[in-house]
């Protein structure tokens, strides 16, 4: 899939201001500090459309973006040590779990997680919330390209092994960095395979 069209849409404190429930909704979020809006912006082509920031916790609001006027990419606020007070931390958390229990049109989550890391607590506790209430979910690794191929490599495994602590059968994942492009082709069929499958439930 290309993208032909990306434009940002409108930003909502809550789901009640969401657009209305006609087109599918894929929504990103992950630690914040995590390159987010980096890997939006290698998505649709555009270097500008998310903004990007060097300090975590840029983005405060539920921001939606229309894509060739067929499908909304919604950027969610990260998690993680953003310099936010504890009490604007914990709104953030209640407008995501809304906006994630309440959007029925929502086709997926892409929660980005960092390839170079080990397998982090408040990644594993977000995964494991979204699959005990049965919420489409997607892993994107990311800054791939910042890493060799061996430790990449042993890096996934560990991720891997530790989701088999909890998961059957683990989400589909993705490897991407927005330095080579990594992972865009896999995630936009994906995402278009997604499209077809909504657009044929809803007819």
């Amino acid at each position: 899939m290309i993208i032909r069209s990306a434009s940002f849409l409108l930003s909502v404190t809550d789901v009640k201001h969401a657009p209305k429930r006609v087109l599918p909704e894929y929504a990103f979020i992950g630690r914040s500090n995590v390159g987010k809006s980096s890997l939006i912006n290698m998505l649709t082509g555009r270097k500008k459309l998310a903004r990007t920031s060097v300090t975590p916790g840029k983005t405060t609001l539920i921001n939606y973006f229309l894509i060739d006027d067929g499908w909304y990419l919604v950027d969610l606020p990260g998690y993680g040590f953003a310099k936010r007070s504890k009490s604007e931390r914990g709104k953030w958390s209640t407008m995501i779990q809304q906006y994630l229990l309440n959007r029925k049109n929502l086709a997926c989550s892409f929660l980005l997680m960092d390839s170079r890391l080990d397998p982090q607590q408040k990644d594993m506790d977000f995964l494991n919330w979204l699959g005990a209430c049965e919420l489409p979910v997607a892993i994107v690794f990311t800054k791939a390209d910042k890493s060799t191929k061996n430790k990449l490599h042993a890096s996934l495994e560990k991720y891997r092994d530790h989701l088999y602590e909890y998961w059957e059968e683990l989400p589909r994942s993705f490897v991407s960095s927005t330095v080579t492009e990594a992972g865009k082709e896999d995630i936009l069929n994906f995402i278009a395979e997604n499209n077809k499958a909504f657009r044929e439930h809803y007819r």
